[in-house]
């Protein structure tokens, strides 16, 4: 590639990073369940996370918006950006045994709403 090309991909792709720090304030993530951790992984991290991690976990009750889909893996989701979201200017990671990653894509969904912190 020509490096007049590199600049003008470099200056691309500063303008991109500035606009999504001043589209929410900053970059914005969320934490949620890794699509490759087992089940049984993933419900031991999610019980940790509701348990004694402390996370608010009763939008993914019964009637609750968070409750659809009623998979492990969406509940888990919910259970780890909540308890992230939460503790995380307190040092806390997104990492649950391995079960969980970050992403830059909001999850929500219908009326479930993940939250985010700056």
């Amino acid at each position: 590639m020509s490096s007049a090309l590199h600049r003008i991909l470099l200056v691309l792709c500063l303008v991109s990073l500035l606009l999504q720090m001043t589209a929410g304030g900053g970059f914005r993530e969320w934490c949620i369940a890794d699509e490759q951790t087992p089940d049984e992984d993933l419900l031991k991290a999610l019980d940790w996370a509701c348990g004694k991690g402390g996370a608010d976990c009763s939008k993914i009750q019964v009637n609750q918006p968070c409750y659809h889909p009623n998979t492990i893996k969406d509940h888990a989701s919910y259970a780890f950006n909540n308890y992230y979201q939460k503790f995380k200017n307190k040092g806390a990671t997104c990492y649950f045994n391995s079960a969980a990653i970050i992403t830059d894509l909001d999850p929500s969904h219908n009326s479930c709403k993940f939250e985010t912190v700056p």
